[in-house]
This record gives structure tokens, sequence and C-alpha cells, in this order.
């Protein structure tokens, strides 16, 4: 039930993204879900390689390397989604980090543990 909860906060903080930016636009429900989802999967299953295999710039950078990671993913997945679109990489750069803003507030607000684990 949380995992569902957490793609629904996902899927939300995408279709808030046009609000915030003109240069993402979410066409509809359905497709903020699908995005949502591309979105996880991507970040579960490629990010950490990437991360991996960029490990010596993000230590000279001072981890600030997974910003970018973060973005190309972002607009990578605006790519493959129909209806989703992102202008370009620094959209994608900003976009991705209110995504991870919002996404963040609304799980604070929404998902708490109430401790009976």
């Amino acid at each position: 039930m949380r995992l569902l909860l957490t793609w629904l906060i996902n899927a939300a903080a995408l279709l808030a993204l046009p609000y915030l930016m003109h240069s993402v636009s979410v066409s509809n429900v359905g497709t903020a879900l699908i995005a949502a989802l591309v979105l996880g999967l991507v970040n579960t299953l490629i990010r950490p390689v990437l991360v991996l295999l960029t490990l010596p710039v993000t230590l000279l950078s001072m981890g600030l390397f997974i910003l970018v990671i973060n973005a190309i993913l972002f607009w990578l997945v605006s790519q493959w989604v129909e209806g989703f679109e992102v202008a370009g990489f620094w959209s994608a750069f900003l976009a991705a980090i209110l995504y991870s803003v919002i996404s963040w507030a609304l799980s604070t607000l929404l998902l708490r543990d109430d401790g009976n684990s």
C-alpha cells in the first residue's frame, strides 16, 4: 500500500511541475502516472550504475555531479514517455530538483511513520 501511495505522490509532483516551470509539460494524469513509474524504475535500475561509473567525477565535485545524473535521467524519461515534455538539459536540471523537493514534501506530509512497524 505504501508503494502505491508513493507512486501517486510522485505522479502528483509531476503534475505540479508545469505550474512552476513553463518548460515542462505533462499532458494528463495518465501520463503523469506512467512517467512517475518510469522515473521510479530508472532511478532504481539505471541511476546506481551511473553513480558508480561516475564516482571519480562525483567525488571531485563533492557530490554535485549527482544533480547532473538526475537531470540526464529526468530528461531521458521525458524522451521516452509521450505527453511528458522537458525543453532541454537546464530545464531538466531544475525540474529534477523541484520534483525531488515536491515529492519529498508530499511524502513527509502524507507518509507518516507511526512506529507500529
